[in-house]
């Protein structure tokens, strides 16, 4: 009943206007519309040609004026992911084979018993990929394996991208963008990808770093604002990566050994134009919320050198707090953005009350289902996953996309939204129409958050990273407690 009853409302409020108007309108026709056909005919007949032509212009001008001042629509036409090959297999025998093998670790017992324990609670599984540095003992940290990974996992996301939008080739991209948080060699990735593929001289190019796994969510976001002022037709290329190959930890801090255990390699390339041609998905609202402002987040991922002077990042044990927070205060913009107006009037209700009433009232949360069908959150551990699950609100089912990913490819960094997505449309979930919520959370501290609405469903959608896999998923996931 109570189901039936918000149903109700929802219907009503949400289309107050149009049933206003339809009220109206039948008031209207009900006392007789004052005008008929023969008398407006007649009235047109009367006026001066001129006038009528300077009416006509001056109505077609003042449309193109709005047009004009309205932001230019932007469109995801399509996006690609690197797929890796078995070869790059890290199962939980061979990681656990080599941390025993690792003499700092095996100095210090504690830490070996916590990688273990931490790996084996990850939520990771058995088929996530690590670069061939990783396989060597010790790790391989040279810049030449690191750059041998980059052109592995960029050239292929975006080999992948051109493959599928086969109208657009490297010769229409008129912007190029890149990111990639902690590995920036000389000359950067975007020169790297413009000597590939031979981009023309005048494509402007922007190389992002520093920006963690929120990153992927940035670029678009950036790519979005230069084609809302660019001329029709551009197109924008996107690339998020994570390199790891240099940024193996020696060491034995607990804090530090988090990112040896859930990074994994990935990369996710996108095309995006102003145009609407051939596009897949049109971009919403875009908000990206900072608080490093506050000491805590901004320490909440920190490189830098452990007491024995080696190099690495530091996670904070506050990271799933840290992420919950920067989401409240996100979606303090976002929410009156997306919402429709009957979840809106139900969270101003509900402050109104507690203002009035007692700070003891509890809010009311609001229901996320009622503005998008799928969601897309950033997997950066099972207890990330769990924290805004409970947050939002969601089912199971809503955040399966991200438990899934997690499982099969790990932390990509920014790059694993965009897997996520890749998920969805596999399982053949995506209908035209249907509205995407990608939320990541990134170095300093950040979260931004990008809406998407379906324009056209992928005509295959089986061809991606889940080509493979997909008719294994979902899979059941142990209840191993908190992550520690």
């Amino acid at each position: 009943m109570a189901t039936l009853l918000k149903a109700s409302y929802e219907l009503v409020v949400n289309n107050f206007l149009a049933i206003v108007a339809a009220a109206l309108a039948a008031a209207v026709l009900m006392r007789g519309w004052p005008f008929s056909i023969d008398g407006l005919a007649r009235w047109l007949h009367a006026q001066r040609p001129v006038h009528l032509l300077m009416a006509a212009i001056l109505t077609a001008a003042v449309a193109k004026l709005i047009r004009a001042r309205r932001p230019r629509d932007v469109y995801l036409v399509e996006y690609g992911c690197f797929r890796p090959r078995p070869c790059f297999r890290a199962p939980f025998a061979t990681c656990r084979e080599h941390v025993h093998l690792l003499p700092y670790l095996l100095a210090d017992k504690e830490s070996l018993s916590f990688a273990i324990r931490l790996l084996e609670r990850s939520g990771l599984g058995e088929e996530t990929c690590v670069p061939d540095s990783y396989h060597y003992m010790p790790p391989d940290r040279s810049l030449a394996a690191a750059r041998e990974e980059a052109e592995l996992v960029i050239f292929s996301a975006i080999d992948d991208v051109f493959a599928k939008a086969a109208a657009v080739t490297p010769a229409d991209i008129d912007v190029l963008i890149v990111n990639c948080s902690i590995f920036t060699p000389t000359p950067v990735f975007t020169d790297m990808v413009v000597n590939r593929y031979k981009l023309r001289a005048g494509v402007r190019a922007v190389n992002l770093s520093g920006m963690g796994c929120g990153a992927g969510l940035i670029s678009i976001g950036l790519a979005r604002n230069l084609l809302q002022v660019a001329p029709p037709g551009t197109h924008v290329l996107t690339v998020s990566t994570e390199i790891l190959s240099s940024q193996y930890y020696v060491g034995s801090e607990r804090a530090m050994l988090l990112p040896n255990c859930l990074f994994r390699m990935g990369a996710a390339a996108t095309i995006l134009s102003n145009s609407p041609d051939r596009a897949r998905f049109r971009l919403g609202r875009i908000v990206r919320t900072m608080t490093a402002a506050r000491d805590a987040d901004y320490r909440c991922i920190f490189q830098e050198e452990d007491n024995k002077g080696l190099r690495g990042v530091r996670l904070s044990k506050d990271l799933t707090a840290t992420a919950g927070g920067a989401l409240k205060r996100n979606i303090v913009a976002f929410g009156p953005l997306v919402l429709p107006v009957s979840e809106q009037i139900l969270v101003a209700v509900s402050l109104l009350k507690r203002k009035l009433l007692s700070k003891v009232v509890r809010l009311y949360r609001p229901d996320f289902r009622t503005a998008f069908e799928h969601f897309c959150i950033h997997a950066g551990g099972r207890a990330v996953i769990d924290e805004v699950q409970r947050g939002l609100g969601l089912s199971d089912e809503d955040v399966e996309a991200s438990r899934m990913t997690l499982h099969r490819f790990g932390n990509t960094s920014s790059s694993l939204v965009m897997y996520e997505l890749a998920y969805t449309e596999a399982k053949g979930r995506m209908r035209k129409g249907g509205r995407v919520w990608m939320i990541s959370f990134g170095a300093g501290f950040e979260c931004s958050c990008v809406a998407l609405e379906c324009v056209r469903p992928a005509a295959d959608p089986a061809d991606g990273p889940w080509a493979d896999c997909i008719h294994r998923y979902p899979v059941q996931l142990p209840d191993l407690g908190r992550d520690i």
